[in-house]
């Protein structure tokens, strides 16, 4: 069991994790100091901060660095809680262009990708070792993708998934408990998400169960903006329940339809891990289309959630 699944799966995990952190680091040194500038030039409407949310999410691969990054910039008092709104429902679809390359099954070229990588990190000019920085990110992600779907066989002969399935008499429910939980822990929706289009890819699992999953992520992946927000103002903690009141009620939204949406996601594409990336796509979209014309309605009732004087009772929580 330990060299089966125990190690595979950590060590997958790692380079995965690791992967998207040096893929992060060198896109973010490209950048330089002017992604915060461009976060803040761009956020002066919530449509305007859709946009910001989603292409800076897309370009570091990380919907909980920009929920972080805008608690911040809310809790310094530079950017507008109505303004984080946009931003917020534009990194859940940012979030989505990991899956999707991770769908076009392209890990049979992380062995030549790593290789262009570290050549051009040796490289002299600055901008192309940032790319290799990138680029060898990249290759890591492939690579523990590919060693996390190897313990899918060995977990269904084990029996330990059709016991997961099982649990509690409702598949869908466990599902997105168990996506919630695991992205909580890993702090990485796109990992979670892996999981389910490598094991539903393998027939480890069904695909009512994949989709929970990746609806469950949506949950879990508010877990580091809540925990970045303990020690804040009450405006940059109305961003992170913001975002967790957004993605539980498009799982709420959405879960009840995972039965009939097995009939016609398979039409989506033949290729089984693809069916599941274009899943978490048409959800995250879909949820943050119908909520960003009534952005300013939203932000009110998020305002009559967390009024001023709760604010010392949280506080008092956090410390």
């Amino acid at each position: 069991m330990w060299h089966e699944i125990i190690f595979p799966l950590c060590l997958g995990l790692a380079i995965f994790l690791y992967g998207m952190r040096l893929m992060r680091s060198g896109l973010e040194r490209l950048a330089e100091n002017k992604l915060q500038g461009w976060i803040l030039r761009f956020t002066k409407t919530p449509w305007r901060g859709f946009w910001t949310g989603t292409i800076t999410t897309a370009l570091l691969q990380s919907s909980t660095a920009v929920t972080v990054l805008t608690i911040g910039f809310v809790n310094a008092g530079i950017l507008s809680f109505t303004h984080s709104i946009g931003i917020i429902l534009g990194t859940n679809i940012g979030t989505t262009v990991t899956t999707q390359i991770l769908a076009l099954k392209i890990e049979d070229f992380f062995v030549p990708l790593l290789m262009i990588g570290v050549m051009m990190i040796l490289l002299p000019w600055y901008t192309v070792r940032q790319l290799g920085w990138v680029a060898t990110g990249f290759a890591g992600i492939f690579w523990g993708v590919e060693m996390m779907q190897a313990i899918a066989m060995p977990l269904k002969e084990l029996g330990y998934l059709d016991q997961l399935m099982s649990l509690g008499g409702n598949p869908i429910v466990t599902g997105v408990i168990v996506g919630a939980i695991i992205t909580a822990l890993i702090h990485s929706s796109s990992a979670t998400t892996a999981f389910a289009m490598g094991f539903y890819a393998t027939g480890a699992i069904d695909l009512s169960f994949a989709i929970a999953i990746v609806l469950g992520s949506n949950v879990g992946t508010c877990v580091t903006g809540l925990i970045a927000a303990i020690q804040t103002n009450t405006y940059a903690r109305r961003v992170a329940v913001a975002h967790l009141i957004l993605n539980i009620g498009g799982v709420i939204a959405f879960a009840p339809l995972i039965p009939w949406m097995q009939q016609w996601v398979p039409a989506l594409s033949e290729n089984l891990a693809t069916q599941v990336a274009h899943v978490q796509t048409i959800f995250n979209v879909l949820c943050s289309a119908a909520v960003l014309p009534f952005a300013g309605q939203f932000a009110r009732l998020v305002e009559w959630l967390i009024p001023e004087r709760r604010v010392l009772a949280w506080r008092s929580w956090g410390r």
